[in-house]
């Protein structure tokens, strides 16, 4: 593909087998022909936000290579967690699987539909932590470096890494 950007997605679950659920997930985007899985961020465990009263999360990010505009990289995503039985019921509550475009190159948009970055992306300890694990000399809105927030926000978020690997080379 030509005019690839590099984008970076957040994938989560806390219904359900939370690992197959993300594992399936990363499958099917990387089974689009329109995206490439680059890499994937180790697998934590993290606490609810917003809405406690639920399971707690498996969360990870994902690296990767597209030529699609923002927007259509959305529709993938929204279809993806369609095709896995995600239902829209209670915003922050419970889910088989969420799927967020976090950073799209150094895009900045804010649309109805789409803000990059990720308009929560530095509040978030189960997003930076993951993502300082790829690229932790980032420099995330706010002007900090993703390493350099992530220890902050561990302090107050409870995160755990869950395992290094998590899926395997054709991301099963």
């Amino acid at each position: 593909m030509s005019g690839e950007v590099t984008a970076y997605i957040g994938v989560g679950s806390n219904l359900g087998d939370r690992r197959e659920n993300m594992r399936r997930a990363v499958r099917l985007l990387a089974e689009t022909g329109e995206i490439t899985v680059k890499r994937v961020a180790p697998l934590y465990r993290t606490a609810p936000l917003g809405v406690e009263d639920q399971p707690e999360f498996f969360n990870s990010v994902v690296e990767v290579e597209t030529a699609l505009p923002p927007r259509e990289l959305l529709a993938w995503l929204l279809k993806i967690e369609a095709s896995l039985g995600r239902v829209r019921e209670k915003r922050w509550g419970p889910r088989l699987i969420d799927l967020d475009l976090l950073l799209y190159g150094d895009l900045q948009l804010a649309t109805p539909e789409l803000t990059l970055p990720h308009p929560h992306l530095t509040e978030r300890a189960f997003v930076v932590v993951p993502l300082s694990q790829l690229v932790p000399e980032m420099l995330l809105p706010g002007g900090f470096k993703a390493a350099e927030l992530a220890g902050r926000l561990k302090k107050h978020q409870r995160v755990e890494k869950v395992a290094e690997e998590w899926l395997t080379p054709d991301f099963g």
